[in-house]
């Protein structure tokens, strides 16, 4: 399991590399931009960012940091999946 300062070291790193967020069920989320992330104590809030700009959230989802299993370092050019895999 990662720990909420994991994750914010992660999503502070400069020059900041974007991620895929790898859950328990395979569900995955692509962060793009780091202030499309919120990290709490036992969740961490992503953005699902617009298709108009993505630097703004569309929408927001909750994960519980018990249930992300894996940190992927994503190319600056992958585009965002976020949703269950296909």
């Amino acid at each position: 399991m990662f720990s909420p300062d994991d994750i914010q070291a992660r999503i502070k790193q400069q020059p900041f590399v974007p991620i895929r967020l790898v859950t328990t069920t395979g569900q995955t989320y692509d962060i793009h931009h780091p202030e499309l992330v919120m990290v709490a104590r036992r969740f961490i809030y992503v953005g699902l960012p617009s298709k108009e700009n993505p630097i703004q959230a569309e929408q927001v989802t909750q994960v519980a940091l018990i249930h992300i299993t894996e940190l992927q370092n994503l190319a600056a050019s992958t585009l965002p999946h976020n949703g269950p895999p296909s």
